[in-house]
């Protein structure tokens, strides 16, 4: 039998970010649906050629959204949140974009990170009385589309157990009992493709690689159990071992079971064990989430591997879709020949499926290995990648220089001495909108339009702008906007060593949302003061205490490119030290208040609770050594973004900050229930405006938050902020959001210190 090459998911915003620009006019009002599904048509079938033309023999259709492929099952199950207003039928185009970005009515749904990646997906919100119905032929029509352009593809489709898992069950109901409502709406699609001539159906449960329980793994032999009869189904998982789930995998009347051999390589001998002869094994050999060039002898023993343990039923593959990877190498002009010789992005890495496959079938490229072996060589032996200086450092790191010494309710009352903020302060995140005006200014800059002096006096004007404005509407802690940062990762980045930028490796985060990793290459080091003179510009021009704005060292690390010649932990450290010199000289320099975001904590997760201790222990000491260079007056925020709390607020406590802001408004305050009963000790923020819709909270609504916040946390340990940075967003959606944050902590604030006065009259 022939191995066949074979793939999960292809990036979708295209190789220049076509889909963003397309989605994003859309929304404005700038072009109508035709031109977005024009593009959306035009990206799929560039992607379906690429893909042939590498010699990729299964190729994946319906792994293309127009914004998140969990909301897009929602979408097909009619699975939409009474709020909407939907009586049935399709689902619209804007019905689906106003359940991700919300409508003046209707508030978004929650979005959460897709495992460990910094992928967000929309949440299913259901009920015990959410009614079913096939709702969208997306997953045919995609089909088809590609079947007329010459294309046999195999679509996938996000499994019913991973779906379910996933929900948020609103009325706190069996989320099992919804299984045998959405499984015959699954049996249709099937029966659709196979009527359209599909051989193969791809349905992902990378639910399978996590703790599962009874119940759970019941789910999969009931549902699978009735998904038989049409087109052969291969069952994807991936982000790590499949482990004590294996029993229930082996099981399940599946033609193929799709592996992550990246991750989990030690997991091969067990699983091919396990599976029945007859059955696909499809080896994911080749990184769907990193940048760097494969070792493609390692791949071939692999396979090798595989296939005396379990015969030439075998399909080679990445580890999961290369949707976390950028599209195109090619696109890079500016990196030096030596580093661009490490690197492979999404095309690339077809090409190196497929040449594993063609080895394994005899028909090895003998010129490719080689050209391969030279470049994972060379990235080995360069002198680029090791620091003495950094090394030493690290070496030297005692564990008090991750300790504030004095504790935090000293702290605090010195702070609050110092500071003199009034009760429920509020603040802001820390970007404000980066408008089209500056996004040009940039660009004119980068490409010599614009000198230096010229574009940082048009910076300090926009900052000083920002800073009158915040006075006015009377934000107690102002932030300076970072108008001099592309992106909150890419900026420290920059100027750092051990990290080189490209030009367009971008990758999705949510909905049109894309960000440009860092690639981390080698040792880490700060050669000099990198936010400094901005805290400097922005102070100036307001009495108010000026935030001192960083990203935290997890965070960093966790939304870049890492090198994967020494451990995660280690490369983390280095970074921790580099933000822990930024820290002390924003201290020297006056600033009063400095946040290190750590918005990456949580997805850093191993899946495997067994595993998150170790974890969480380096990751609290990175941001405990990164913070703590500083005297017991400074005060230290941190920031945290859609995350659940419940299961690492010991650990969110260990990080010892004096404030914490987090993203509550999607969920209406549900996440500070478990800061509440941890009795967490420390200032919180709870965000009160959503700022990933375009939706504008009134007031009113604002107060309703803070009263709930007030039912679980005392007043004075209450800050008042948005969910997160306003880089996104429009002056026009901010300036009344802002206004209408201040007006609601004043008018609460007011109350309560009306009630302290006399609660005779509250």
């Amino acid at each position: 039998m022939t191995i066949l090459a074979t793939n999960l998911g292809f990036p979708r915003i295209g190789s220049h970010r076509e889909l963003k620009t397309a989605t994003e006019a859309y929304w404005a009002g700038k072009s109508p649906a035709d031109e977005l599904l024009k593009t959306a048509a035009s990206l799929r079938a560039r992607h379906w050629v690429v893909q042939q033309k590498a010699g990729i023999d299964h190729i994946p259709s319906n792994d293309f959204s127009l914004y998140d492929q969990v909301l897009d099952t929602i979408a097909m199950l009619g699975a939409v949140p009474q709020r909407f207003g939907h009586t049935g039928g399709d689902v619209s185009l804007d019905l689906y974009f106003a359940m991700a970005r919300g409508r003046q009515d209707a508030p978004a749904m929650e979005m959460t990170k897709w495992f460990d990646t910094n992928y967000h997906y929309i949440v299913p919100e259901l009920t015990a009385d959410t009614p079913f119905a096939l709702s969208t032929a997306k997953a045919v029509y995609e089909f088809k589309e590609a079947q007329y352009l010459g294309i046999t593809t195999r679509p996938v489709l996000i499994g019913p157990v991973t779906f379910l898992t996933l929900a948020k069950m609103r009325d706190g109901s069996d989320r099992w009992a919804l299984l045998p409502k959405i499984i015959p709406i699954y049996r249709q699609v099937l029966k659709a493709l196979g009527e359209a001539g599909a051989e193969w159906v791809q349905m992902d449960e990378p639910i399978l690689v996590s703790d599962l329980d009874a119940a759970t793994k019941d789910a999969f032999s009931d549902a699978y159990g009735e998904l038989t009869g049409g087109p052969q189904i291969l069952l994807a998982t991936y982000f790590g071992a499949v482990g004590d789930n294996l029993q229930t995998l082996a099981a399940l009347p599946v033609a193929g079971v799709h592996v992550d051999l990246v991750r989990a390589p030690g997991q091969l001998t067990q699983v091919a064990k396990a599976l029945p002869k007859e059955r696909i094994l499809s080896l994911g050999v080749i990184n769907g989430r990193n940048i760097w060039k494969a070792g493609l002898t390692d791949g071939e023993r692999l396979i090798e591997e595989a296939r005396k343990l379990h015969g030439d039923k075998l399909f080679v593959g990445p580890s999961c879709s290369l949707q976390h990877a950028p599209v195109d190498l090619d696109t890079e002009t500016r990196l030096d020949p030596e580093l661009r010789g490490w690197l492979a992005f999404a095309t690339q890495k077809l090409g190196e499926i497929s040449a594993l496959a063609n080895a394994a079938n005899g028909r090895r490229d003998n010129d490719y290995f080689r050209e391969n072996a030279q470049a994972v060589g060379s990235r080995v032996t360069s002198k680029r990648i090791h620091d003495p200086a950094v090394q030493q450092r690290l070496a030297a790191v005692t564990p008090d220089m991750a300790e504030r010494r004095t504790p935090f309710k000293d702290r605090i009352a010195l702070q609050q001495s110092l500071l003199k903020l009034p009760l429920l302060p509020t603040t802001s995140i820390g970007s404000l909108p980066q408008t089209k005006e500056i996004r040009e200014l940039r660009a004119r800059f980068k490409k010599g339009g614009l000198d230096q002096a010229a574009y940082e006096k048009a910076l300090e004007d926009k900052t000083a702008q920002a800073m009158r404005w915040q006075d006015e509407i009377g934000i107690d802690v102002p932030v300076h906007g970072e108008y001099e940062r592309n992106d909150m990762v890419e900026y420290f980045g920059e100027q750092l060593k051990g990290f080189v930028f490209t030009e367009r490796a971008w990758v999705q985060s949510y909905g049109s949302r894309c960000v440009k990793p860092p690639i981390i290459f080698g040792d880490v080091s700060r050669p000099e003061a990198m936010t400094v003179r901005w805290w400097r510009m922005a102070q100036k021009y307001t009495g108010r205490p000026v935030k001192g704005m960083l990203t935290g060292p997890v965070t960093i690390l966790q939304w870049s490119f890492v090198r994967d010649d020494q451990s995660r932990s280690e490369t983390c450290r280095q970074i921790a030290l580099a933000i822990r010199d930024e820290v002390v000289d924003l201290e020297k320099a006056g600033v009063k208040i400095i946040q290190i975001d750590e918005a990456a904590l949580r997805e850093g997760l191993p899946i495997r609770k067994p595993e998150w201790k170790a974890y969480l222990d380096w990751a609290v000491e990175c941001f405990r050594l990164a913070a703590s260079g500083v005297a017991p007056a400074t005060q230290i925020h941190t920031h945290m973004c859609y995350s659940e709390f419940n299961d690492i607020i010991a650990a969110v406590a260990a990080m010892d900050a004096d404030v914490i802001s987090i993203e509550t408004s999607r969920s209406a305050m549900e996440l500070l229930d478990a800061f509440a009963s941890f009795e967490y000790p420390n200032d919180i923020g709870p965000g009160v405006y959503d700022i990933h819709s375009p939706r504008v909270p009134t007031q009113g609504e604002m107060e309703h938050l803070l009263d709930k916040a007030l039912e679980v946390l005392s007043p004075q340990q209450l800050w008042v902020n948005p969910d997160c940075g306003l880089k996104t967003r429009g002056w026009k959606e901010v300036e009344p959001a802002l206004v209408a944050m201040v007006a609601a902590a004043k008018a609460v604030r007011a109350r309560l210190e009306k009630a302290e006065a006399r609660p005779e009259l509250v």
